[in-house]
C-alpha cells in the first residue's frame, strides 16, 4: 500500500462545492432546527449560497427518494439528509428508522457520493432539541470532509 492519509487533517474547505440538503418535515421544529445550524455551518465553511439547494419532503421515508434525484443529477458533491424520528407506542418508529437510514445509505453507495445521515432517532422530543444544533452542525461538516476526500481520492 502505497503513503498514508494517517493523521493527515480533514479538509473542511467548502468554497467550490456544491451541497444537497433533504430535509424532513415532519417533527419541524427539530428538523427546521437542524437546517438552519447546517446551512450556517456550510457557510461558515465556505459553501457559496447559491451552491445550497435546500429541499424538503413530507417524512423520513420520504427523505431517499429526493436524494436519489438529487444524486444522480450530478449537480452535487455531497448530500445531507435531515429529520427526526421520535420513538412511538408502536412498531413505525423501527420501521421508519431502519428504512430510512438504509436509504440513505443505498443511494450513497449506489451513487458514489457522501451522504451525511443526521436524521435523528431518538426517544424523546427533549433528546430531539438537544441534538439538533450539534447534529445540523457535525453533518455540514461531514459532507464537506467526504467531498473533499471523494474528489482527493479520484
Amino acid at each position: 500500500m502505497q503513503g498514508s492519509d494517517k493523521g493527515q487533517a480533514a479538509s473542511l474547505d467548502g468554497s467550490s462545492l456544491a451541497i444537497g440538503i433533504v430535509q424532513a418535515r415532519f417533527n419541524a421544529e427539530i428538523t427546521g432546527r437542524l437546517a438552519e445550524t447546517c446551512i450556517a455551518e456550510l457557510k461558515a465553511l465556505g459553501v457559496a449560497e447559491n451552491n445550497i439547494r435546500h429541499v424538503t419532503v413530507p417524512g423520513a421515508l420520504e427523505v431517499g427518494v429526493a436524494l436519489d434525484v438529487m444524486a444522480t443529477s450530478d449537480q452535487y458533491d455531497a448530500l445531507i439528509a435531515l429529520g427526526c424520528i421520535i420513538r412511538g407506542e408502536t412498531y413505525h418508529f423501527e420501521l421508519v428508522s431502519n428504512e430510512s437510514g438504509a436509504a440513505v445509505t443505498r443511494v450513497s453507495l449506489d451513487n458514489q457520493l457522501p451522504i451525511a445521515n443526521a436524521i435523528l432517532t431518538v426517544e424523546n422530543e427533549e433528546q430531539a432539541r438537544v441534538r439538533a444544533e450539534v447534529n445540523g452542525r457535525e453533518a455540514a461538516r461531514v459532507a464537506v470532509e467526504m467531498a473533499n476526500l471523494m474528489e482527493a481520492l479520484q
